[in-house]
């Protein structure tokens, strides 16, 4: 009897990246599997950032210096996104792979209307009657839970508030059902109540489509609350990787293990609710 195949990796990475000499990512190796929520976490500097601009081919060629593979699963299809063409990265940006960024008012144009930046973000990638533009529009601000009528579309982006911004940019970068978002400190500006607003969001969207969720993050409490697995950043290399009740109750290395004793106790008598939601789905 012949053995299943196992099902690759959506995206395996095994990279290092330099400005000038100066190892940022240094042999650093992840693989985010399809449909889960994997957690980043590494202090400022640490090249987290830098690993996400690799992903979606933003960095600066002239000044980085780059090495190895990033293998992502597109349509059953593993391309190599450091190989790819500009023209065939933006093919991928916004429908494959989509991003959040921790500042949505920075993000978002502040002279065009909410309806404009929507439609042109759908039009980048699907071509298609105004008819379906709309639902898809409609679609993807409900699924944020943001009303889709005329009123609000009109609006600019002053005219909200940081969380109806932020929901804004998650349903521009859900227009597509993209396989992987990667959220870069995409709760760090929010206040306690809409952070968590938006954790359980990105949850609800993990479960919904299918999406695999890269959470990039220095705050431990809202990684523990939203992701399946934990990737611990260090000096640009990733020191320990495992499921999030692993990480916070019998972390391995000494740099996770003084990364978990500088938690509040509050924090770490708390059950970790990712692992738990994640063993029941």
């Amino acid at each position: 009897m012949s053995s299943a195949v196992p099902t690759p990796a959506l995206l395996s990475a095994r990279l290092s990246v330099a400005y000038s000499g100066k190892g940022v990512l240094r042999n650093l190796q992840l693989e985010i599997q399809r449909g889960e929520v994997l957690g980043l976490v590494g202090q400022s500097g640490s090249g987290k950032s830098t690993l996400a601009m690799a992903i979606l081919g933003l960095l600066d060629k002239k000044k980085a210096q780059t090495e190895g593979a990033i293998i992502f699963q597109d349509e059953l299809k593993g391309r190599d996104l450091l190989r790819l063409s500009e023209r065939e990265l933006r093919s991928l940006r916004g429908r494959a792979i989509s991003l959040v960024l921790q500042s949505p008012l920075s993000s978002l144009n502040p002279a065009l209307r909410i309806r404009t930046q929507l439609n042109e973000a759908w039009r980048a990638h699907a071509t298609g009657s105004n008819a379906e533009c709309e639902e898809a529009i409609r679609n993807s601000l409900q699924s944020v839970s943001l009303p889709a009528n005329s009123d609000f579309l009109r609006k600019y982006p002053s005219q909200m508030s940081v969380g109806q911004a932020q929901r804004v940019l998650i349903a521009m970068a859900i227009l597509h059902r993209p396989l992987l978002l990667i959220a870069d400190e995409a709760t760090s500006a929010l206040d306690v109540i809409t952070q968590s607003e938006i954790l359980t969001l990105f949850r609800t969207l993990n479960r919904s489509i299918g999406m695999a969720i890269l959470y990039i993050s220095h705050d431990l409490a809202s990684v523990a609350g939203i992701c399946d697995r934990i990737a611990i950043l260090h000096q640009g290399e990733i020191v320990e990787c495992a499921a999030t009740a692993q990480i916070f109750t019998s972390p391995q290395h000494l740099y996770t293990q003084q990364l978990m004793a500088a938690l509040p106790r509050i924090l770490q008598a708390q059950p970790v609710g990712a692992s738990q939601a994640a063993t029941a789905r």
